[in-house]
């Protein structure tokens, strides 16, 4: 039964009872065997892996360890990503030699881990994480492969999953040497995968044009996914976050830009609930729907990025209104009595074995979940910001 919190009537602290009660839940029903939130690992039935979900979910536990410096939220951090690093740095399920960006996200943790915790299995995995950077296959233009399974192909995603943790740890390992690699890799994505007329970002990118879904021009896939270009601005303010203090002025200058750009057609498209649609410039679109992750993504990153002083102050107002629109129509209570968050999708990608053609109605097909980590991360990454 659905649960109006009423965040903007008044019921803040109600709103901030039940996420507490929430992500109490998680934690308590969750280790990195058993995640209570990776719904695509229940199921499967299948052992959890070292994942981006997991990944995405621990950033916003750490978030809240920041905000609040309750020790349980860095102890659960701790336990559960030292459930997979090793003492020597190796780490359970992980193989650099898959050469996946989606497998770098985790590693973005392992920062704060070993600040906080002094555990050298932490910046030893870091170094194992990082000797995956060097492996990647690239494009021509000098962008990572999203996969190797994906030749060529750049992803929005990808963006997000490594070139926060590829700049981090050159600014702190590696005297900042190949920082110009993360920015002309983000260029890049400007170059070819922005559409001029809306402003928004394709999901994907095909160097070669060889690919069912890719545009013969252009090598870019058909549409705007609501989460990849979450996942697209997050990485935004992450990377200019890190790039603040760095000798890096005309870049800055330049990522900001993209990133207020960005910020200002994405608004363009904002539902008066708050939130935006699975397929964010067909609104109208029969069988279109409002999606809750890629809309928490956009929050969150809205309300860092002014918090941050990288975005105009106008945009504070976008950001807590797709907040609140998530509060008010897709965080409940279930039968069960527990917490949940709704509207979730669970997973859409670009070519593989379910021949993936980025259509309308490939996007508008894949399953919605609840309490998803795709969607309960970027939550508590926007819970977070509102706290702040």
């Amino acid at each position: 039964m659905k649960m109006q919190t009423g965040y903007l009537e008044g019921g803040r602290e109600e709103t901030e009872k039940l996420l507490n009660e929430y992500i109490e839940y998680l934690m308590k029903n969750s280790d990195s065997e058993h995640p209570a939130w990776n719904l695509e690992v229940i199921r499967s039935g299948k052992e959890n892996k070292w994942n981006y979900i997991d990944g995405c979910m621990i950033r916003g536990i750490l978030s809240l360890y920041e905000i609040t410096e309750d020790e349980k939220y860095l102890r659960f951090a701790d336990d559960f990503m030292g459930g997979f690093v090793r003492e020597d740095g190796s780490i359970r399920t992980y193989d650099v030699e898959e050469k996946n960006l989606d497998n770098i996200n985790p590693a973005k943790n392992l920062f704060m881990l070993y600040d906080r915790t002094g555990k050298e299995k932490y910046l030893k995995a870091i170094k194992h994480v990082r000797s995956q950077v060097d492996m990647m296959p690239r494009t021509k233009a000098g962008n990572f492969w999203h996969k190797n399974i994906y030749p060529y192909q750049v992803w929005l995603d990808g963006l997000y999953m490594a070139q926060p943790f590829y700049l981090e740890y050159e600014k702190r390992f590696d005297d900042s040497r190949k920082v110009m690699d993360v920015y002309e890799q983000i260029c890049n994505v400007e170059k070819f995968m922005r559409d001029k007329e809306t402003g928004l970002y394709y999901h994907g990118y095909d160097e070669t044009r060889s690919m069912y879904w890719a545009d013969k021009e252009t090598g870019c896939s058909k549409n705007f996914w609501l989460r990849a270009e979450g996942w697209f601005i997050m990485s935004l303010v992450d990377v200019l976050e890190i790039m603040m203090d760095m000798e890096m002025k005309s870049q800055f200058l330049h990522l900001k830009t993209m990133l207020t750009e960005l910020a200002e057609s994405l608004s363009k498209y904002q539902d008066e609930s708050g939130l935006w649609y699975q397929l964010i410039a067909l609104p109208e679109l029969q069988g279109n729907y409002l999606e809750t992750s890629g809309t928490a993504l956009i929050s969150a990153a809205l309300l860092k990025g002014v918090r941050l002083g990288l975005l105009p102050e106008r945009f504070k107002s976008i950001g807590q209104k797709a907040f609140y629109g998530i509060v008010d129509r897709r965080l409940s209570k279930g039968e069960d009595g527990n917490p949940c968050v709704t509207g979730i999708c669970l997973v859409a990608g670009l070519g593989g074995e379910k021949h993936r053609d980025g259509s309308v109605e490939y996007y508008l097909a894949e399953p919605v979940v609840d309490n998803d980590a795709k969607g309960v991360g970027p939550l508590f990454l926007a819970y977070t910001e509102m706290l702040r």
